[in-house]
């Protein structure tokens, strides 16, 4: 006769050593702080956790069984993630991220040609002011990249230049794992009104796009395709 099983498959005879042997885990905090919480679906303080198994007998530990992956455990809802989870910015982070991405392509596509255009300005200002940067006017972008071209020695016309790469790369490059494909395609588009609000795209504007969307993992041939429909009137 075989022997009964429990609801969860094991006989009362392994549930009877398992309570007399078993192993645990004792965990020390080594550092917290605040992260995005994928269980509670929002920002959360959290501890980074090291771990050591101990084998015991009757509940009592009495041998070492070597050391756990680090985890971080979530101060909420107390779930525990491997420390990959920290990669994810914050909301409030990536908010951040969002609002100084929309601000530094602005800047770029107005260096590019759109300073003098009072169009393109307050195409520029409206998409940056919808971004976060709620008092930003067509005034402070102005001054921006005159200031910026002044740094650079590059004048409004010219392609886009190494420092300004630099720049657009670094506001771009590490949001762009956190963006799906739509995300990353709107923040493109919003260059390409900008460009657009005083006339077709100059080569200036076409080259300072293009960086754009190499930095948001944009394939050239959809950059192509997303600039020919920003085009045609909705």
């Amino acid at each position: 006769m075989l022997p009964e099983r429990g609801p969860d498959g094991r006989t009362a005879a392994t549930r009877r050593a398992r309570r007399l042997v078993g192993t645990r885990t004792a965990w020390t905090a080594v550092g917290d702080g605040e992260f995005f919480c994928p269980h509670c679906g929002g920002d959360r303080n959290y501890q980074r956790l090291t771990g050591r198994r101990r084998f015991t007998v009757l509940g009592v530990p009495v041998l070492p069984r070597g050391v756990c992956a680090p985890t971080v455990e979530c101060a909420a809802c107390r779930g525990h993630f491997g420390t990959d989870v920290l990669d994810h910015p914050t909301t409030t982070r990536f908010s951040a991220m969002l609002r100084d991405a929309v601000h530094t392509v602005a800047l770029a596509v107005l260096a590019a040609g759109g300073t003098c255009s009072r169009a393109a300005l307050e195409t520029a200002a409206a998409g940056v002011r919808a971004a976060g940067f709620e008092d930003c006017t067509e005034e402070q972008l102005a001054a921006l990249v005159e200031a910026l071209e002044e740094d650079t020695g590059r004048f409004t016309g010219e392609p886009c230049v190494a420092g300004l790469s630099i720049e657009l790369h670094e506001a771009l490059d590490p949001l762009a794992p956190h963006l799906a494909a739509p995300g990353r395609e709107s923040i493109l588009l919003q260059g390409a009104r900008i460009a657009l609000a005083d006339g077709p795209y100059t080569p200036a504007e076409r080259d300072a796009l293009a960086t754009v969307g190499a930095a948001l993992t944009i394939c050239t041939d959809d950059v192509g395709r997303l600039l020919t429909a920003a085009r045609t009137p909705s």
